[in-house]
């Protein structure tokens, strides 16, 4: 009975301040393609018009994608967007609902543990990156840090990876209460 109260009052609790938190780095993230959109049009105006391009614009996209990617993947996660198949879920569904059940809990266990090996696979890079002072760019032209894009491939894989849990506990505790197995 404690994991009942607990999942009608903490959990939701929980989720909303994870939601909150997770919302905020999407909206970051979309700040940014908006303002890499701004910087692309800006260079190709300058390139083609003024015949004065924006210096490190081709290195600025390209550091800014792999970013971007990790600031939205959370909120993915946690809302259950991502997208996958489900012929398999679908053809299941008809048998026995509480497999797919159960294997929509098994694939956030499986996304919490993949992307928590992803962060800890990355902190390596990350660490080097501050250490070393690593930049891009030409130097003496213009540099820019690589630590910053780093450490958001980490925070944003280690938050994917906590949001794949919360969603995984969710799932298994709420149909494992109403009796489902």
């Amino acid at each position: 009975m404690q994991r009942a109260s607990f999942l009608s009052t903490g959990l939701p609790a929980l989720r909303r301040g994870l939601q909150l938190v997770l919302n905020a780095m999407a909206a970051v993230g979309a700040l940014w393609i908006f303002a890499i959109m701004m910087l692309i049009v800006a260079d190709v105006v300058g390139r083609n018009v003024l015949a004065a391009p924006i210096i490190g614009v081709a290195e600025i996209s390209a550091r800014s994608v792999g970013a971007i990617v990790f600031l939205l993947l959370p909120p993915a996660a946690l809302n259950g967007t991502l997208i996958r198949s489900d012929f398999l879920p679908r053809g299941i569904q008809r048998f026995s609902p509480q497999t797919v059940v159960l294997l929509d809990g098994l694939f956030a266990l499986a996304g919490a543990i993949i992307f928590a090996l992803v962060a800890k696979a990355a902190w390596p890079d990350t660490h080097d990156a501050w250490t070393s002072a690593d930049f891009f760019g030409v130097r003496g032209v213009w540099t820019l840090p690589t630590f910053p894009f780093h450490l958001l491939v980490v925070l944003g894989a280690a938050a994917t990876s906590l949001a794949f849990a919360v969603s995984a506990i969710e799932t298994l505790l709420k149909h494992r209460i109403e009796g489902h197995f």
